[in-house]
C-alpha cells in the first residue's frame, strides 16, 4: 500500500485498547501489515492458508478482518476509498444512478 493509500486509512483504524489505556496485551502486529495481507489475499485470489509468510499468520489477519468487518470498518474504509478515487476521477464522490442516466 503506498504512504498516500496509507494515509487515507489510518485515522479510521481502532486504537488498541492497550494504548488507550484500557489494559490488555499490546498487538503483534500493525494495522498496516494486516491490510497489505488482506489485500494480497483479495488481489490474487488465494486460499487463506496460502498466505505468504512475509505476512502475519492467517488466521491472525483474519481475526482483524472478521473484528473490522463486525464493527463496520470494512465498510468505511471501502466507502473513503471509493470516495477518493471518485475525486480524483472529477466526479461527485457519492455514486449517483441519476448522473448515469443522463450521460446516455
Amino acid at each position: 500500500m503506498s504512504d498516500a493509500g496509507w494515509e487515507l486509512m489510518r485515522d479510521l483504524m481502532p486504537v488498541p485498547g492497550w494504548l488507550a489505556g484500557r489494559g490488555g496485551r499490546p498487538e503483534g502486529y500493525c494495522h498496516r501489515q494486516m491490510i497489505d495481507a488482506v489485500r494480497y489475499l483479495v488481489d490474487n485470489g488465494i486460499k487463506w492458508r496460502a498466505m505468504p509468510s512475509d505476512f502475519p499468520p492467517w488466521p491472525r489477519v483474519y481475526a482483524f478482518l472478521a473484528r473490522w468487518r463486525d464493527t463496520g470498518l470494512v465498510a468505511e474504509l471501502h466507502d473513503r476509498l471509493r470516495g477518493a478515487v471518485r475525486d480524483a476521477e472529477g466526479r461527485q464522490e457519492e455514486p449517483c444512478a441519476e448522473s448515469s442516466i443522463r450521460s446516455r
